[in-house]
């Protein structure tokens, strides 16, 4: 099984932790990495940083031992703006992400490891970009996925992520949220048998009985109902501000979030460096480092590399090889 790993956006942390970790031998198995030779190698050099390189141009030129790494050719250090929003290392990124994702589906490369992209950066060259996720379920052509944060003390899972709180209120919709719900106990059961499944309110205290909302009555109640019906160990709606707490006690194995922030805030406060960022629903196996580009600290020798080693494990986790 071979592991895809985008170099994320080049003037941040991402070429620094794909070379950190190759050479603390913290990467089991089989991978390649999807970027630009010239900039992993300057990197290298930069923060001294020996690596045996192989890059190629067709994974038949794989070579044990030594970084892989498939050469897209879109960048060299003289186009580099270290710490900086720049347009040519968005748009790099991005490529990097779709050709990514069209070796997944082909079956060239059987799981894909995204490092951080701006999307302040990407957005200079495609307007509409929202995230690794959407663009990812773009190339499938898919448009019914969801995404999962998971860290050792809490998992959790989001009926809405790129999209402002308008539109994540509208989205709570029971066919969706049972979508959620569904995917989240398919993503844990080859791990947790009979996982326990908590779905976050909405609303203040869940709505407390229809005073501050309907949502919980009219849409997220309806959900529970039908995941229960599916055999599925749903409970909610359970008041977002002590749901996560009893979680993190173990009460339950995951939480269904209503918009991006609900699951994403209490995510990076327990365990910032180490969670992940899983994408479910896809044709395409696909984790993520849960961190952004950290454009202050990059290019400095002193980024984590936890996240990504993480993504990478989950990644092996998924394929059935970790």
């Amino acid at each position: 099984m071979l592991i895809g790993i985008t170099m994320g956006d080049a003037s941040g942390i991402g070429p620094e932790l794909i070379l950190r970790a190759f050479r603390e031998d913290s990467l089991e198995g089989d991978f390649i990495v999807i970027g630009d030779y010239k900039i992993l190698d300057y990197c290298g050099r930069l923060l001294d940083i020996e690596i045996p390189f192989n890059r190629i141009e067709d994974v038949s030129e794989y070579r044990k031992g030594m970084l892989n790494i498939y050469d897209m050719g879109l960048m060299d250090e003289s186009m580099l703006e270290i710490g900086q929003i720049s347009k040519t290392s968005g748009y790099a990124a991005y490529r990097y992400v779709e050709r990514a994702t069209e070796m997944a589906l082909d079956g060239i490369i059987h799981a894909i490891v995204t490092l951080p992209m701006n999307k302040e950066a990407t957005r200079l060259s495609f307007p509409d970009f929202t995230g690794h996720t959407e663009l990812i379920a773009q190339v499938c052509q898919q448009d019914n996925y969801t995404m999962m944060l998971a860290s050792d003390r809490l998992v959790v899972t989001h009926v809405s992520t790129h999209v402002s709180m308008q539109e994540a209120i509208a989205a709570v919709k029971r066919e969706r949220i049972l979508r959620v719900i569904e995917l989240t106990h398919n993503a844990l059961s080859p791990f947790i048998e009979n996982p326990k499944i908590a779905v976050a309110g909405l609303n203040p205290h869940a709505g407390e009985g229809g005073a501050f909302g309907r949502e919980e009555i009219d849409e997220i109640l309806p959900a529970v109902h039908s995941a229960r019906e599916l055999g599925i160990d749903a409970v909610g709606p359970i008041s977002p501000d002590t749901v996560f707490l009893k979680a993190v006690n173990k009460e339950y194995h995951a939480v269904v979030c209503m918009y991006h922030d609900q699951g994403h805030i209490p995510i990076k406060l327990l365990d910032f460096e180490g969670g992940v960022n899983v994408t479910l629903g896809l044709k395409v196996i696909r984790t993520s480092v849960d961190h952004g580009t950290a454009f202050d600290i990059a290019y400095k020798g002193i980024a984590s590399p936890k996240s990504f080693v993480n993504a990478y494990n989950f990644a092996r986790q998924m394929l059935g090889i970790g």
